[in-house]
């Protein structure tokens, strides 16, 4: 499917991979892992032909179909949900415009026996054919499925995509990607933005994709149950293993004691001969045996040990002042985005000092609540902010809140003050920005680094109070473990939205639970949550928030639709073939009795079969009326 010879890439003179070579078969599901810079997303957009490698090749079958999910979109607005998936199917669009063209041609026309309506009934089957193959009686109905399986109802289907989130109109375009039959799929963090229900759809999806998925993710649980094979980017090499990636970290891990055993007794062997070369040396009748070791060691093929980046960053969230005993006090808030009520009537006090968790689905108003906290949002009710606090905001978004043409030291030096300007290169050490990385756009930045860039930006304002949406999205292991620890040692007062119940296990202490535009408290943490809701973790929690009784009955009524729609759609096609072939007949046989009576007039049963075309031609037009009609009321 997909040869990748001797790919190199260099950013600023330093090679992010040197010399990679691998291949991409059908049915290959990727785990691409790495550190965050390590060039993940890189190769991903090389792989989709999106950007040029500095050296190398890469060798693909002619009609190779690559799908590419980026993690920032560029989105057009002014179209509704269903019109923005549409735009998966150029071909079937073209053809129902082509359609269309032709029968209002037919219908302005009355020129029936000419050449060129003739023409127009032959294009007009023609496209019909094309049409039916490319699956256009099926696609709606299909791309329905598709965003009912990544979390949208059916009422969210006309409403306008400008009035959804990012993360929403990353998940249309994550549909039109997976109705598009690509033989290849890379896909860049396509969990950052979905909920555990749709992330567990996503996951069987893919498990029974036909064609290839290349995948770059932080979430474990994910890549260990869709990919069937990983490949590792560190410091400019690759490790491709046939393994999912627990297995693979384990396989590495035993790979590496057996290499570090094998150069230990290669070392103790080396050493052994040098000590013999030595003291044959010295000897004149042994120095023809002291040169034959000389060779035989210089050409001893030295065992390596597999390198490992182990740079981690460093943080440290220092309190600035101490606040008043109560940081934020909400009283009866309500929040509607035009006809969409997120939150109605809530009530909450975070106290000074609490590590709080928000968990529930998205869409039921946690990143709602965080940003009314802030001030960023308009509300109805009451909102107190505390004596002394100041608060620290990590949007989950950081795209829309980095300038993309500043360089890291620009956007550093100003948020920086005098106080703490002298001292952001240090701090932007500390977050592995070196050397010459300070110099690079905020634009070009991965995912990952933005999210270090937003950390270190925090450390420049004085703060008592963290609130952060989501700040493991990009987040490689690593980095997730020392934002961990960091967290866990903060004096102050931590408000974290998030759905990684590692992360949160052992870090917060109280979990407020959104659903159906309440909360509701649990004084413990997220396993105390867990047990008094007597499951397991948060993707069944978050799953059966929504599986109930109606759901359950619309997801059945749903599929009685689809498998009706699908039915009626075939008939439609049938009747159409059977009226465009009684069209023709019946149009050869006008031509015939203006042209040949005498023949005509001879045949007795020429008449009668004549009538009889008419009258089924009539019956097949009421026929393909009522189904029509059944057709109109189901969409």
């Amino acid at each position: 499917m997909l040869n990748i010879h001797n790919l190199s890439i260099s950013f600023q003179g330093e090679y992010l991979f040197e010399d990679i070579t691998f291949k991409l078969g059908h049915g290959d599901r990727i785990g691409l892992i790495g550190k965050n810079g390590a060039g993940k997303s890189t190769m991903l957009r090389i792989l989709s032909r999106e950007q040029e490698s500095d050296t190398g090749q890469i060798a693909a079958d002619k009609a190779l179909k690559i799908g590419f999910l980026k993690q920032d979109i560029d989105f057009d607005f002014g179209k509704t949900v269903l019109e923005e998936s549409y735009e998966a199917f150029k071909e079937i669009k073209e053809c129902e415009a082509k359609l269309e063209t032709i029968n209002i041609q037919l219908a302005e026309r009355t020129d029936y026996e000419s050449e060129s309506y003739n023409q127009l009934m032959i294009d007009l089957n023609d496209i019909q054919h094309q049409y039916e193959i490319l699956g256009g009686y099926n696609y709606q109905g299909d791309t329905e499925k598709i965003l009912q399986g990544l979390g949208f109802k059916r009422e969210d289907f006309n409403k306008l995509t400008d009035t959804f989130s990012g993360g929403w109109r990353m998940r249309i375009e994550l549909a039109k990607l997976l109705l598009q039959n690509n033989d290849l799929l890379l896909l860049d963090e396509p969990t950052n933005h979905l909920d555990i229900e749709s992330i567990i759809w996503l996951e069987n999806f893919l498990k029974n994709y036909s064609g290839a998925v290349v995948i770059v993710s932080h979430d474990k649980m994910f890549l260990d149950n869709v990919t069937n094979r990983t490949i590792e980017i560190s410091l400019g090499r690759i490790y491709d293993y046939n393994k999912p990636y627990t297995k693979f970290l384990a396989l590495r891990k035993e790979m590496k004691i057996q290499q570090l055993a094998a150069q230990k007794n290669q070392e103790k062997q080396i050493q052994q001969t040098e000590k013999l070369i030595e003291k044959f040396r010295a000897k004149a009748s042994k120095a023809t045996m002291a040169q034959s070791l000389i060779k035989k060691l210089e050409k001893i093929d030295r065992i390596e040990v597999d390198e490992e980046d182990n740079s981690v960053m460093s943080l440290n969230f220092p309190v600035s002042i101490t606040p008043g005993k109560v940081v934020v006090e909400i009283e009866n808030i309500s929040k509607r985005y035009d006809d969409l009520q997120v939150l109605t009537n809530v009530n909450l006090a975070i106290p000074r000092d609490a590590k709080t968790a928000f968990v529930g689905q998205n869409g039921q108003g946690k990143s709602t609540l965080a940003k009314i906290m802030i001030g960023e949002l308009q509300h109805q009710g009451k909102l107190t902010i505390g004596h002394n606090v100041q608060i620290g905001y990590f949007a989950q978004n950081q795209a829309e809140y980095l300038d993309g043409s500043k360089t890291v030291l620009d956007t550093m030096i100003d948020a920086a003050n005098e106080s703490n300007r002298s001292k952001v290169r240090d701090i932007l050490g500390s977050f592995l920005f070196r050397g010459d990385e300070v110099d690079k756009y905020v634009r070009v930045l991965s995912g990952g680094e933005r999210n270090r860039l937003a950390l270190a930006k925090l450390l420049l304002q004085p703060l008592n109070v963290l609130i952060m949406d989501e700040p493991t999205n990009h987040l490689d292991i690593k980095s997730k473990n020392v934002l961990k620890e960091a967290l866990r040692k903060f004096e102050g007062t931590l408000i974290l939205v998030s759905h990684d119940r590692d992360f949160l296990q052992g870090l917060v202490e109280t979990v407020y639970e959104f659903k159906d535009q309440k909360i509701k408290q649990y004084l413990g943490g997220i396993d105390y949550y867990l047990e008094q809701r007597n499951i397991e973790n948060l993707r069944e929690a978050e799953k059966r928030t929504v599986t109930t009784t109606v759901a359950k009955e619309s997801n059945k009524q749903n599929y009685q639709d689809q498998k009706k729609l699908k039915s009626l759609n075939n008939r439609l096609s049938n009747i159409e073939a059977k009226i465009n072939q009684l069209e023709k007949e019946i149009k050869n046989d006008d031509v015939a009795l203006a042209t040949d009576y005498e023949v005509t007039a001879s045949d007795p049963e020429f008449f009668n079969q004549y009538q009889s075309k008419k009258k089924r031609l009539e019956d097949l037009m009421a026929d393909w009326e009522t189904v029509q009609e059944d057709l109109d009321q189901i969409s």
